[in-house]
């Protein structure tokens, strides 16, 4: 077996600024960032207390916190309309939607492996 393929192809995990695992998933791996976008997705323009109220065990410090680093990866938009008080909406961006169908594979798996993979 020839070893050089192999060796090849994993120079692309090395590459820290070019690796594609790294700065893709890194994106939305956060512990609360999935959940956000699946909120999003399933809800279209959504309040910051929605989304609250949908991840009761997250808090408004760490929400916040996700909300700008979604915004700034690009995979949400943030709308505030001049009301008073202000009314500011979150929603997919074009890019956040062609997410999803990529995040509803993982999570149909991990629907299908729940009672295995809950154990560890």
């Amino acid at each position: 077996m020839n070893e050089l393929p192999l060796q090849e192809n994993l120079k692309k995990y090395a590459h820290i600024d070019s690796c594609p695992i790294r700065n893709v998933i890194s994106r939305f791996s956060g512990k609360w960032s999935m959940l956000v976008l699946c909120v999003l997705a399933e809800n279209e323009a959504t309040r910051f207390n929605a989304i609250g109220k949908a991840i009761p065990d997250i808090s408004p410090k760490v929400l916040t916190e996700t909300l700008k680093n979604l915004e700034a990866d690009g995979l949400i938009v943030r709308h505030l309309y001049a009301e008073v008080p202000p009314k500011v909406e979150y929603s997919l961006t074009e890019l956040g939607r062609s997410l999803m169908p990529h995040l509803s594979a993982l999570i149909g798996w991990a629907l299908e492996n729940f009672d295995t993979t809950a154990k560890r």
